[in-house]
């Protein structure tokens, strides 16, 4: 028998780590990685904490999107879309609503961009739309308007015929007959605009495959059959914008249904003008996306360049401004982005994070001064295994966290400090299926499924249970009422700070043992702290059927009111604090300090931790490190 070995984790700044990864103690990231990491967050500095409970705000229509409005510093609103309808909200409180085009299954490919008070949303399918603050609670939406003058419309245009393929006008002025080459027209260009050799015309009817009637909007040059002819880019006929964003003064529009790899930006601080005019300095730009591949658009982004995610690669736009003459369009990586739903990257800290084609990365596209060129980090190369398609993300920059919701019904969170080099995984469950996620300034809204209802929830750091409400009476009362969300359902309460129970919801109401003065009612959750086996750092100390016992550790904990470890014989409470769900106690205060824990018995098993710590009391816990003693034996 060998004598005693000490491992010290002085951090979980590694996060949780694949179960592949479990032979891999020669990594630095072995030191202060984790096996289970499950409704806890980690800091920067590296202590784990159970996360903040989610607080209910509102019933919402049904499954959908949410998006952060930020009109000014002070009046931000969070944008609920949902089946036909928006709802919108201030401060947890429901202030607008209007109906919308977009169905249920269309919600998942909407992109969005926001300027002042002003949200551009597209889909390929539906006619893009503008969503207008109006007044404090007031909202309007409307269809985008290309800019008009002299009744010609400013909007994209493209030959979608073959360059051989003629139109001849039958006059230069007033009502014509346009004859084409070739089987051109459909009965959906009726309404739309075409330029023969640059002046436009009206499609007022179609005759045939061949024949339409027109009215001229600028008098023709002439009649004579002419190869330079264009219709309008977007359309019902021919699709609508996929994607959206405002880049150096200009409006840029990434791909359309039936131009998948095409990019336009609109004249220079003239959004809604896509004149390319003479191709001077501030007239708009546009061009596709030439590759040895079909790269589809999927979104763009206005970074420290103009960035482009297609299906198959990453580009960078660049121009010092972007003008006609002197952009650039340089391929950066090939990793691709996903086609069958809108996963917005987003900014961390001058990166942009992008969810892969392939569903199992989430990339960090980060320019590298040294190369200049843009790189594609893997953030969850040793975490693969949380990775489950991601759906939709957002940054909580306040707390440094990047929420991605997966499919599999979690919420995989990433505490992320570049310069630092922290990346660390945890993954977010609750009594429900996580369905999209957006930060309003300094809150993280969820949609949460649970059941047959869907709710619109947020993470409240003062909350340590879900779908929860806290209440105040004076004087203390038994009887509570307002949880008609969670009626039929069993909920955790905790009342006056420390009395835990399990109480059915009849009505929406409850009935305390006792009267409280207040309380906390909701979901309860179970947080999960999980070390990787022993064998880390221990070389060939865990050699095949060898054994091990923790003799004793410590726990630094860190204003905690509840911890609960289990070292092979169940979760059972530190000394410090003994705390049962039926107990009606006072507040317990918060701890600070070291935990010592000894424990008995021997493990075969090398694969399993020493010791967990499991525990559903709605109670905060931090655990900044942890000192094992243990002993091997053959």
């Amino acid at each position: 028998m060998s004598g005693l070995t000490t491992i010290n984790k002085t951090s979980f700044t590694a996060g949780e780590l694949d179960m592949e990864m479990i032979g891999r103690e020669d990594l630095g990231a072995f030191a202060n990685g984790a096996r289970r990491l499950r409704n806890v967050v980690i800091a920067p500095t590296g202590g784990v904490s159970r996360r903040a409970g989610l607080r209910y705000v509102d019933t919402a229509r049904g499954p959908g999107r949410l998006i952060g409005f930020e009109f000014n510093t002070e009046q931000t609103y969070l944008m609920v879309l949902t089946d036909g309808q928006l709802d919108i909200y201030a401060g947890d409180a429901r202030v607008g609503g209007l109906a919308t085009p977009w169905n249920a299954a269309q919600i998942s490919q909407l992109a969005w961009t926001q300027s002042a008070d002003t949200l551009l949303v597209v889909h390929p399918d539906v006619a893009p739309r503008k969503i207008t603050r109006t007044g404090p609670d007031t909202w309007t939406l409307t269809e985008w308007s290309f800019l008009e003058r002299d009744g010609v419309i400013f909007a994209p245009h493209h030959k979608f015929a073959g360059d051989d393929v003629t139109l001849t006008p039958g006059g230069t002025g007033g009502t014509i007959a346009l004859t084409a080459s070739a089987e051109v027209f459909q009965a959906g260009h009726a309404g739309l605009r075409f330029r023969l050799g640059g002046k436009q015309v009206l499609i007022t009817a179609v005759a045939s495959a061949t024949s339409a009637t027109a009215e001229v909007r600028q008098t023709l040059t002439g009649t004579q059959p002419t190869r330079d002819w264009e219709e309008q880019s977007f359309s019902a006929l021919r699709g609508w914008p996929v994607s959206v964003c405002f880049h150096q003064g200009r409006l840029v529009i990434g791909g359309s249904r039936d131009l998948p790899n095409r990019l336009w930006l609109s004249k220079s601080m003239d959004l809604f003008n896509f004149d390319l005019g003479t191709g001077l300095d501030d007239e708009s730009i546009e061009f596709s996306m030439l590759s040895d591949q079909v790269n589809a658009i999927r979104a763009v982004f206005s970074g420290r360049h103009l960035q482009v995610f297609t299906s198959g690669a990453e580009y960078m736009v660049t121009g010092s401004p972007l003008t006609p003459t002197r952009i650039q369009v340089n391929r950066q990586t090939r990793i691709g982005s996903p086609t069958d739903r809108m996963v917005p990257p987003r900014d961390v800290d001058g990166a942009t994070h992008f969810i892969s084609r392939n569903g199992r990365d989430l990339r960090e596209f980060l320019y590298a001064d040294v190369e200049q060129a843009y790189q594609s980090a893997d953030l969850a190369m040793l975490a693969k295994h949380v990775m489950k398609r991601p759906l939709d993300q957002d940054y909580d920059a306040h707390h440094r966290l990047f929420h991605v919701v997966m499919d599999d019904d979690t919420l995989a969170t990433l505490t992320v400090y570049r310069s630092e080099k922290v990346a660390a995984w945890t993954v977010q469950e609750t009594a429900g299926r996580f369905l999209a996620v957006a930060v309003v300034d300094d809150d993280v809204y969820v949609l949460v499924e649970r059941g047959d209802g869907v709710f619109i929830e947020r993470f409240d750091d003062d909350l340590n249970l879900d779908c929860a409400l806290t209440g105040v009476r004076h004087p203390a009362a038994a009887a509570w009422s307002g949880l008609g969300h969670l009626d039929g359902r069993t909920i955790r309460v905790l009342a006056d700070g420390g009395a835990v129970a399990d109480l059915a919801v009849a009505d929406g109401a409850i009935a305390l043992a006792e009267p409280a003065s207040a309380i906390q009612a909701g979901l309860a959750y179970t947080h999960r702290i999980e070390p990787l086996p022993p064998v880390a750092g221990m070389g060939q100390a865990m050699a095949p059927g060898r054994m091990a016992r923790m003799v004793q550790a410590r726990f630094r904990v860190l204003d905690t009111k509840a911890l609960h470890i289990d070292t092979g014989r169940g979760a059972t409470p530190i000394p410090f604090r003994r705390f049962g769900k039926a107990s009606f106690d006072a507040e317990p205060p918060a701890f600070s300090g070291d935990v010592q824990v000894r424990a008995i018995g021997w493990n075969r098993n090398v694969m399993q931790p020493l010791w967990r710590i499991v525990q559903d009391v709605p109670m905060p816990c931090t655990v900044l490190s942890v000192s094992t003693q243990m002993k091997m034996a053959n």
